[in-house]
């Protein structure tokens, strides 16, 4: 079993990992520079990357072990975000979601637009006439996109302005992470889910590729670029795997035993139950590993290895991951469960 000290030690990279790819914009269909980010570090640890036709990244962390029977650890790097659906007359930009951004949870945020020359201009979502002291429905009105709108930090004030900057329908809007660590440990940020998760395989890998860890059987990683908008993993499964567990984000809330200091394992979400016997050596691996742990049944959720399934891949299938509170907003954790996470994951690979 890792040392306390040296799990510690672990858990800094986690979250310093996590600090890194939260600050490099990547929602769904715009995330090419997080993944080169990606396959950079694999790199630089001796392992060999590839980028799939999808654009997300493929690596084997033990290749001399047997093929047979091999497991997929599966991570999205992408993340909310919106597109340009159109340019109003008043110069103001409407927007669909990537996603499920929900424009309640984003009013007031921050952007960035980037154009398709590669050009970034930012700007603020609101509310249409957000001004409370003219708007007499403001505290009234639903917050939807039809009524939201993203301000330019431009002097513009028509179509024909906002297009002489180089702005078009389809470009991708990406929303501020606002990233902090506390001194008691937590991690809070949009988009948690799931570069949190990102950053502990990464880690896992740099044990395997230093030999601080030893799977017993062919390991692989899959780092998905599409999994928040349903088809992440349905692609890209080496041959030989005949399992495969998503490390995604633990969900946290009413009805739920996890918390953000604990690992989750799921044992059903919304797309059924996950594979008896995975999420049984699961929490036997927790107890192993000595993880804090919470075992539930998500209410509203999908994962990429559903996805592998639904794609018609024969494997067992399971998830896990660090608790994440408020999914899909301003979400926190705590370095206690990427902790926990790593300790189960260890434990599970040896």
């Amino acid at each position: 079993m890792v040392s306390e000290q040296r799990m510690e030690q672990l858990t800094d990279n986690c979250v310093r990992r996590a600090v890194e790819l939260l600050a490099i914009d990547s929602p769904s269909g715009y995330t090419r520079r997080a993944a080169e980010h990606v396959v950079g570090v694999y790199q630089a640890m001796g392992l060999r990357p590839e980028m799939t036709r999808k654009g997300g990244v493929l690596v084997c962390l033990n290749p001399d072990a047997p093929a047979e029977d091999g497991l997929l650890l599966e991570a999205h790097l992408d993340t909310l975000g919106g597109m340009v659906t159109e340019i109003s007359g008043a110069g103001r930009l409407h927007l669909t979601p990537l996603g499920g951004m929900e424009p309640n949870n984003a009013e007031g945020e921050n952007v960035r637009i980037v154009t398709r020359s590669g050009k970034i201009y930012t700007g603020t979502f609101q509310m249409k006439n957000a001004s409370v002291h003219v708007n007499g429905d403001y505290h009234g009105a639903k917050r939807e996109y039809k009524a939201m709108e993203v301000l330019i930090d431009e002097e513009v004030s028509s179509r024909e302005d906002v297009e002489k900057l180089g702005i078009l329908p389809g470009d991708i809007v990406c929303f501020e992470p606002r990233t902090r660590v506390t001194d008691s440990g937590y991690i809070k940020s949009r988009f948690l889910d799931d570069k949190l998760s990102v950053a502990i395989l990464l880690e896992l890998a740099a044990q395997a590729a230093a030999g601080e860890i030893k799977p017993r059987r062919r390991v692989w990683q899959h780092i998905t670029v599409f999994e928040e908008v349903g088809h992440g993993g349905a692609g890209s499964v080496p041959e030989g795997v005949s399992e495969a567990i998503s490390v995604d984000m633990g969900c946290v809330g009413d009805g739920l035993a996890c918390d953000e200091r604990k690992v989750s394992i799921c044992a059903k979400d919304s797309g059924g139950p996950y594979h008896y016997e995975v999420v049984s050596g699961l929490i036997d691996a927790a107890h192993r590993g000595g993880a804090d742990f919470a075992v539930d049944v998500y209410p509203y959720y999908g994962s990429d290895v559903e996805a592998t399934l639904r794609a018609g891949h024969d494997l067992r299938h399971g998830l896990i991951g660090p608790g994440v509170y408020a999914s899909h907003g301003y979400e926190r954790s705590h370095r206690k469960g990427v902790c926990s996470t790593l300790r189960l994951l260890d434990a599970y690979l040896e």
